[in-house]
């Protein structure tokens, strides 16, 4: 929907901001909130509307306030403004910002945080008139990241996102920050490259920060030939490959421990998962696979992220099916699968084979779960804390799953039981059954196993 005309905008929207609802998160007992403030940010939130509608906007600001609480902010107040376009000096106008500084001041907030991805002109400037730390919502995902992180992998994923995010925003503050490069700078007895006024800090810090992000990128590049030499193992061994995608807190990995006892971290945060886990699994016929749950997606999530993050998607883009978890509860559901699929389009994992799960069952409204299941037909319904679908889920992954190269259909002596475990190992059972001389087995297998089958049966 464009706005490229300015009349078509309500001019009462364009000339307030527009409080949102139910945003406060402060704290009512006195003494807690005085020993919560002494350690949280006390936030205001902001957003542009600019298409759509109001409860989206909204929606989108409701969102921002579970990210900024996740990073351990205290929300106060939030607004949104209707525009059609962020401002490119201020994001919301100089006027607005003025009234947004004058909200900062009542509430006594020492952070804004804008709903999208700012210009360093445009934090510059609104912190100047805010007169408080202004953050965007890719550095507020990225600072959650940065406090989940735990393998070397993944901090070394969040930290050169970070600096890919900062270099463009360095910025100086006059002529204070020029230093000398020694203290003979400048004299006649200074060595080759010492003379001058030497570098600016700003320039120091960028030489700094560029030299670090070489020495992530060569780190990271290690850690991506371990991860691929792992699944290139498990590809030789035939092994299918199975990854948990969706939105961030859609219960993904409740669900890979309820398949498969895992025992990962659950809790009701927004991106507790940052670092892969894989686990094999089992479909009801006996065929193995792995299952891998990975990070959690979000609108809007930022691009340094997704490239920095690449070794650790390489779970969802080399996988044979992506288990799409989708969170039936939230009123929002439909827009995050469309930000889903965004971004496996982004990284390239669009093509691959889609089984949409809608999870929480148990907490759903019965007419939101019938609307998605008109949009989405194929979709499983389940509930990873009661168990209900698991079964259901079950079948429906094996039934995805790629069958193997060779299709064998031979009675097999019961001496050779090993090779029949191999089957249901390995293989994808279709049918069995037993005689007195042996076991029938029809199944696709890789061909090394089509050939030892061959080798021992019955003639």
């Amino acid at each position: 929907m464009s706005f490229a005309n300015q009349g078509d905008l309500d001019l009462a929207d364009r000339q307030a901001l527009r409080r949102v609802a139910g945003l406060s998160t402060e704290l009512q007992d006195v003494t807690e909130v005085e020993y919560r403030q002494i350690r949280l940010e006390r936030v205001v939130l902001v957003g542009v509307w600019t298409q759509g509608t109001v409860t989206s906007a909204e929606r989108s600001l409701h969102e921002l306030a579970r990210l900024a609480e996740t990073a351990g902010a205290v929300v106060l107040d939030g607004v949104i403004q209707r525009r059609d376009r962020p401002d490119p000096a201020t994001y919301i106008g100089s006027g607005k910002a003025r009234e947004l500084a004058d909200i900062v001041a009542r509430t006594d907030a020492d952070t804004v945080i804008c709903d999208g991805e700012l210009t360093p002109g445009q934090l510059r400037h609104l912190e100047d008139v805010v007169k408080v730390k202004v953050v965007d919502r890719t550095w507020l995902i990225l600072d959650i990241f940065a406090q989940h992180a735990k393998s070397r992998a993944g901090k070394a994923q969040v930290a050169l996102a970070q600096m890919q995010y900062l270099l463009p925003r360095l910025r100086g503050w006059g002529e204070s920050l020029s230093r000398q490069a020694g203290g003979r700078a400048g004299g006649a007895t200074g060595g080759v490259g010492t003379r001058g006024p030497g570098e600016t800090k700003i320039e120091t810090d960028r030489r700094r920060i560029r030299a670090q992000m070489t020495r992530l990128r060569r780190d990271l590049a290690d850690f991506e030939r371990i991860g691929k030499t792992q699944r290139s193992g498990r590809r030789r061994a035939g092994v299918p490959a199975v990854a948990l995608a969706g939105y961030t807190n859609a219960g993904k990995s409740s669900l890979l421990n309820r398949i498969t006892g895992a025992g990962v971290l659950v809790e009701d945060s927004l991106f507790a998962t940052l670092d892969p886990t894989v686990r094999r699994a089992t479909t009801p016929n006996g065929r193995e696979y792995t299952l891998a749950d990975t990070v959690g997606f979000v609108r809007h999530l930022p691009h340094h992220l997704v490239e920095a993050f690449r070794s650790t998607l390489a779970e969802v883009i080399e996988a044979n099916l992506i288990v799409h978890v989708v969170d039936v509860s939230d009123l929002d559901a439909r827009d995050q699968i469309s930000a889903v699929r965004e971004v496996l389009s982004d990284i390239g994992a669009a093509d691959i084979p889609e089984l949409i799960v809608l999870n929480k069952a148990d907490a759903a409204d019965p007419l939101s779960i019938s609307l998605l299941l008109g949009v989405e037909p194929g979709a499983v319904v389940v509930s990873a804390a009661t168990g209900e679908g698991i079964d259901d889920l079950l079948r429906a992954i094996e039934d995805r799953l790629p069958r193997s190269a060779e299709e064998v259909d031979l009675r097999i002596p019961f001496s050779r039981g090993d090779l029949i475990a191999r089957v249901h190992r390995d293989g994808d059972v279709v049918a069995e059954d037993h005689d007195e001389h042996g076991t029938r087995v029809h199944a696709y297998v890789e061909p090394d196993l089509a050939h030892a089958l061959r080798s021992a049966a019955l003639r």
